[in-house]
C-alpha cells in the first residue's frame, strides 16, 4: 500500500485539474482540520467551515471553496505517504474520511447481481461451501437478468406474485423489485475510516468480501452536493445466517471506508456524471492473489437521487430528518464468487489483503483488512470534536 499511496496523481481524478475536492486531516496537537486538496497541496478551510457537515450546507459550496484563502498544511503527496496506517508518523498530518458529523447510511440490494447473491446467502444460511449449488437452483427458478424490471412497478408486482406461488420469495427480492428500497444505518458518525486506514472484519466471519460503492455527500435539506467512494465492508455469513444479524455484518469496528476525498459538484461535474461512473476494484493478497471487479453504475436498479428520497422520505412526507446531513452508500453489483481457498468455497478475505475501490472521475480510496478488535480503536467522537474546535477558537 505504501507504493500505491506514494502515487499521488493516481489517487485523485483523472480530471483532478477541474475537480474541488475537499477532505479532513489530522494534525497532531489540533486535531481534525476541513481542508481543499489539490494534485500538490492541501489547504485549510477551518474558516470557511469547521466541519464537513457544514460547509455542505454552505450555497454554492464548491464556489466557496475555490475562493477561500486557508494556511498551507503541506505536500498532497507526503500527507498521502503518511495515511499508511502502519508507516504513520504521528507527529505529521495524514487523512481522515472526508466526513464527520454526517449520519452514515447505506442503500442495499440495489443491483440485480448483488440481490441474487443476497438471496443465494440467506438460501445458503450463510454458508459458503453450499453456495455454489444454491446459485445454480435459484437461477434455475428465477434467472439471471432482471434489470428490465423497474422495482415498484406492475411488472415487479406481478413477478412477486410468480415466485411467492413458486416457494423462492426472499426478503432480499423485496428490498431489490419492490416499492420500498433498504436503507439502513451503516454505522456512527465520526466512526468511517479513510484513505490508508486498515479496515475491520468481525474476527468469527469466516466469509466476508469488500462492496466498492459510490457514497453520496447529501445536506439537511436533501440536497446531493457532492461524492466519493466507500468499502461498505460486509459479512456474508452472518447477514446470511438471519437478516437480523445485519447490525453484526455490516456495522463493527472501521467497516466503514469512505474517501478519498468528496468531490463537489460544480460545472464539471455533477449527479449524471455519478450515474455514468465506473468503478474498479482490486484484491491483493499473500501468495500472489489478485482480484479484479468492477461494477458500472449505469446497471443500478433505482436511481440514486430515489434512493436519497427514500431515505429521507418523499418530498411531501417527510419521516426522517438529519441535520448534519448524511452519507449515503449506493449499494454495489459486485459480489465476489472466484474460489481462494478450494473449489466451491468462493471468495473471502485474508488478513493483510489491501483493497483498492477506484473511478476516473472520484480518484482510488485503498485500504488493508484486519479484524476488527485489532484495527486501531474508534475513541474520537462528536464530543471530543467540539472540545477541539472550541479550542481553537472555530465555534461561533
Amino acid at each position: 500500500m505504501q507504493q500505491i499511496l506514494s502515487r499521488a496523481a493516481s489517487l485523485l481524478p483523472q480530471d483532478h485539474e477541474h475537480a474541488v475536492l475537499i477532505g479532513r486531516v489530522w494534525s497532531e496537537g489540533l486535531g481534525p482540520s476541513l481542508v481543499r486538496i489539490t494534485a500538490d497541496d492541501v489547504t485549510d478551510l477551518s474558516e470557511l467551515a469547521p466541519t464537513s457537515a457544514e460547509l455542505l450546507e454552505l450555497p454554492d459550496a464548491a464556489a466557496r471553496v475555490q475562493a477561500a484563502q486557508g494556511r498551507r498544511i503541506g505536500a498532497t503527496a507526503d500527507i498521502l505517504v503518511n495515511s499508511h496506517a502502519d508507516r504513520r508518523d504521528p507527529a505529521l498530518p495524514w487523512f481522515l474520511a472526508p466526513c464527520d458529523l454526517q449520519a452514515i447510511k447505506a442503500a442495499g440490494v440495489t443491483f440485480v447481481a448483488s440481490m441474487l447473491e443476497r438471496v443465494i446467502e440467506e438460501q445458503a444460511r450463510g454458508d459458503a461451501s453450499r453456495a455454489e449449488s444454491v446459485r445454480r437452483s435459484v437461477v434455475a427458478v428465477i434467472g439471471d437478468n432482471l434489470r428490465s424490471i423497474r422495482p415498484g412497478s406492475p411488472q415487479a408486482a406481478q413477478l412477486r406474485e410468480v415466485l411467492i406461488a413458486q416457494g423462492v420469495w426472499s426478503q432480499y427480492l423485496e428490498v431489490g423489485i419492490g416499492e420500498d428500497a433498504e436503507i439502513f444505518t451503516k454505522s456512527q458518525p465520526m466512526s468511517a475510516v479513510g484513505i490508508g486506514a486498515e479496515i475491520g472484519l468481525h474476527p468469527k466471519s469466516a466469509w466476508n468480501n469488500p462492496e466498492p460503492e459510490i457514497v453520496l455527500a447529501v445536506n439537511s435539506r436533501g440536497e446531493t452536493v457532492g461524492c466519493t467512494l466507500g468499502n461498505d465492508v460486509n459479512l456474508r455469513d452472518f447477514e446470511g445466517r438471519s437478516a437480523l444479524l445485519l447490525g453484526k455484518a455490516k456495522d463493527n469496528n472501521a467497516s466503514a471506508a469512505i474517501g478519498p476525498f468528496i468531490r463537489l459538484f460544480d460545472a464539471h461535474f455533477g449527479i449524471d456524471d455519478v450515474r455514468r461512473c465506473e468503478l474498479s476494484m482490486r484484491v491483493t493478497g499473500a501468495n500472489g492473489f489478485d482480484m479484479h471487479g468492477a461494477s458500472s453504475l449505469a446497471m443500478i436498479s433505482r436511481d440514486p437521487l430515489d434512493l436519497v428520497e427514500q431515505a429521507m422520505g418523499d418530498a411531501h412526507c417527510r419521516t426522517h430528518q438529519y441535520p448534519d446531513g448524511f452519507m449515503l452508500y449506493l449499494g454495489t453489483m459486485f459480489a465476489p464468487t472466484q474460489d481462494r481457498h478450494g473449489p466451491g468455497q468462493g471468495f473471502t478475505h485474508e488478513i493483510g489483503d489491501e483493497v483498492a475501490v477506484s473511478t476516473p472521475a472520484l480518484g482510488t480510496l485503498v485500504n488493508r483488512v484486519n479484524h476488527a478488535n485489532r484495527v486501531a480503536p474508534w475513541n474520537y467522537g462528536a464530543a471530543a470534536l467540539m472540545r477541539d474546535l472550541a479550542r481553537r477558537g472555530l465555534l461561533a
